[in-house]
């Protein structure tokens, strides 16, 4: 086994990865940015490497630094977690020739799978159905809109090196191609360093379910269960459960398909293979997540596995780590129980889930059986707006589902946060939502389903926040009647859920600023285009002396690895703007202000 492992890394994903490090007795080296210099994964490795700057393509997309920087602290090998430099073959190799070990698939493996449209190419050869769509690089409006017109719309948009939702954009219609395709190349470029996307018909209401893969070094692979990850907002997925609720009768098929695709590749590692499933249970191969998966921890829960030591067993050339008595006659592992896990991000649910960054005040997790948190914050830490939201990851066992879903609710209504609004009060929505009750919820869930309209019923629209006063007429009431409700974030209250809910994160604070009441900027009533948070502005789509209507895109911004569009608060003209593509923008500044005719 090794004694060094570098972690290039950040976040919960880091830590976790550490703690197993700890465990077989490696030495942990980390990286951090400027930002990130306290951060948790700093603290509980034993050597940290500084990579000056905030941005991932100064610091954690860096590959010379972070090469130079295993090599130099006696690093034997390099664990890239998932994100970042995961799935990049030529950073597999550059280890590689600096003589360490890469924790992951080798570079033939991650350029027959990391690419999204060669994996596609890849399971055609292994006899596996793909959704339809495109074998090649699309750089045109044309070529989107003739594919549109053969498949009809909606149609998807996606990054030829994407993965985890970035780079991937949906067209309802041909008046949506050309932006779209803009957008999602732009945004493929500045997290995968390359923008080139590819097309697939989008499916109306699928289930996207994913299979567990392990490779030994032989290069046979196996596959260890399927993940339900269908409850999902802008593609990233906010719960998922194992095994999969519905159509668990293709879902050996399925894990014979992984295999099949896996093995066809020469892969090696941990990995995940996933599909859409439409709603007469056909299944289609969808893509190859070449790494360690967000949720890989629910697979862990319900087959006893530290998948992170496999990982590393594998890497070192000890085996896979269990024996081949572990596993079931069909060569698999069966699942023990039930296992749901909930992303909580730092995200307002009540507005889109629209990334909030800001600084922890309060943070308390939630414990007792059946519990885990993977954390890579705590109290007093800052939600940078450089990275993606993920404060932590709450998992839950339990013998049987309905068990582990009344064990979530009772979890989520121990875990406080404040300072910050989470994504909690909706994973308290969701898993009392009917469709996740019964099982039958899809990837339209969440987006163009009920919780929508739960969100807006229960947030107040007002712009007057200028006082406290204001602020507090804001809430439902009952928010304010309910002595149960521990309301950090006034928006949401259990009560109006109609069913019992555990409290939510957080203890209410009225009049205090501190608490995220839900407030808009105040400026848009004026003709003001307000910043909703703090970023980076990437697009001007209009000059000074243009007209516009209420509602059009004026700007582009870019927050959390999230592109945001910003309209126009009425109708007008154009008369001042006030930031340029490149320049950072405050949460509340104008960017730019409508004036009425004749102002």
């Amino acid at each position: 086994m090794f004694s060094k492992v570098l972690i290039a890394n950040r976040g919960e994903i880091a830590v976790r990865i550490a703690r197993t490090c700890h465990d077989l007795g490696i030495e942990v080296i980390a990286v951090h940015s400027d930002v990130d210099s306290s951060a948790r994964h700093v603290a509980v490795a034993d050597h940290a490497i500084h990579l000056p700057g905030v941005s991932p393509v100064e610091t954690y997309l860096n590959v010379g630094a972070i090469v130079g920087a295993a090599r130099n602290a006696g690093a034997e090998a390099v664990h890239p977690g998932y994100g970042f430099l995961s799935e990049r073959a030529d950073v597999a190799t550059a280890v590689a020739q600096a003589g360490m070990v890469w924790v992951g698939p080798p570079p033939e493996a991650l350029e027959a799978s990391g690419d999204k449209l060669q994996a596609r190419k890849l399971a055609e050869s292994a006899g596996v159905a793909a959704v339809p769509g495109t074998l090649e690089p699309v750089s045109g409006s044309e070529a989107a809109l003739a594919f549109g017109e053969e498949h009809g719309y909606p149609i998807a948009i996606k990054a030829a090196g994407g993965g985890g939702g970035r780079g991937l954009k949906v067209a309802a219609s041909a008046d949506e191609v050309a932006a779209a395709l803009e957008s999602a190349a732009r945004e493929a470029k500045a997290y995968f360093g390359f923008g080139d996307v590819y097309l697939e018909r989008y499916l109306p209401r699928p289930k996207h379910i994913e299979v567990q893969i392990l490779a030994s070094s032989d290069g046979k692979a196996l596959w260890l269960g399927a993940r339900d990850c269908s409850l999902q907002r802008r593609h990233q997925k906010l719960v998922e459960e194992t095994p999969p609720p519905k159509f668990r009768d293709v879902t050996p098929a399925m894990g014979e398909a992984a295999v099949a695709v896996a093995n066809g590749c020469g892969y090696v590692n941990a990995g995940t293979v996933e599909f859409l499933v439409d709603e007469d249970g056909r299944f289609y191969f969808l893509e190859i997540n070449a790494r360690l998966q967000v949720e890989h921890t629910i697979t862990e829960e319900v087959t006893g596995l530290d998948l992170v030591a496999c990982q590393l067993k594998i890497a070192a050339a000890e085996g896979m780590g269990f024996v081949a008595s572990d596993l079931t006659d069909d060569g698999r592992f069966a699942p023990r129980g039930h296992a749901i896990e909930c992303r909580i991000n730092a995200e307002d649910p009540s507005r889109k889930f629209m990334p909030k960054p800001g600084r922890i005040e309060r943070y308390r997790e939630p414990a007792g059986p059946g519990v885990r948190v993977d954390s890579g914050f705590g109290e007093g830490d800052e939600i940078s707006p450089a990275y993606d939201s993920l404060i932590a990851k709450l998992i839950v066992w339990g013998p049987d589902r309905e068990v582990a879903r009344k064990r979530m609710l009772r979890a989520l209504g121990e875990f406080e946060i404040e300072g910050i609004p989470t994504t909690i009060p909706a994973h308290q929505a969701l898993l009392q939502h009917d469709e996740f009750v019964d099982g039958s919820y899809s990837t339209r869930t969440v987006e163009g389903g009920a919780l929508d309209s739960l969100m807006a019923r229960t947030v107040s629209r007002r712009t007057d926040t200028t006082t406290p006063a204001a602020t507090a007429t804001s809430r439902p009431a009952a928010a304010v009647t309910d002595p149960k409700a521990r309301l950090w974030h006034p928006a949401i209250a259990p009560a109006i859920l109609g069913a019992q809910v555990p409290a939510t994160t957080g203890r209410a604070r009225p009049g205090d600023p501190s608490a995220n009441q839900v407030t808009r900027p105040v400026g848009p009533e004026a003709g003001a285009v307000v910043a909703p948070m703090h970023g980076t502005l990437l697009k001007l789509l209009l000059a000074e002396g243009d007209r516009v209507e209420a509602g059009d895109p004026v700007a582009v911004l870019e927050a959390m690895k999230m592109e945001t569009q910003l309209a126009a608060p009425r109708a007008g003209v154009v008369r001042e703007i006030h930031a340029q593509p490149g320049s950072t923008v405050e949460a509340g500044q104008a960017v730019a202000v409508i004036a009425l005719d004749g102002e």
